[in-house]
């Protein structure tokens, strides 16, 4: 069985240190709460799960500690593509309005995509991007920059 092949992911799940915190700042930026129980909570997300487990209640149940669940290191970052760069614009007008973290506001990258990063009250990091009208590079378009 090749996981990744015959499976698609289904779920993402994001580890939180205040689980009604992060319950209210998901609600804010548009996902609907499907589930909650003691320490986790799952929201519909157009395909996908997205769902929040409290560090502390994984580590009671479970039997082993969130791994640096409680720093602030970036090491996943959940991304959307949206189908235009003036998507990008209105969802970074969205968040700044509903007062979320914009680590950098949305302009165009080297690897030809218009990107919007923010964080969650975790620190966890998202993405909202839309390649630009040539596509991204790796499809047939060799970047500007040979050593990217």
């Amino acid at each position: 069985m090749a996981l990744g092949l015959d499976h698609p992911i289904t779920d993402v799940c994001l580890l939180v240190g205040d689980l009604d915190r992060s319950i209210e700042f998901y609600e804010k930026i548009g996902f609907r709460l499907r589930r909650r129980n003691e320490g986790f909570a799952d929201f519909d997300a157009a395909g996908t799960t997205l769902a929040l487990w409290e560090s502390k209640h994984l580590a009671e149940h479970v039997g082993f500690p969130a791994a640096g669940a409680e720093r602030r290191v970036h090491k996943v970052m959940t991304a959307f593509r949206v189908d235009s760069p003036d998507i990008v614009d209105t969802v970074h007008a969205e968040l700044v309005e509903k007062g979320v973290t914009v680590l950098a506001p949305p302009k165009v990258y080297e690897w030809n995509a218009y990107c919007l990063y923010f964080s969650d009250p975790d620190g966890n990091t998202w993405e909202v991007y839309a390649w630009q009208e040539q596509g991204p590079y790796g499809a047939g378009i060799p970047p500007k920059n040979k050593d990217l």
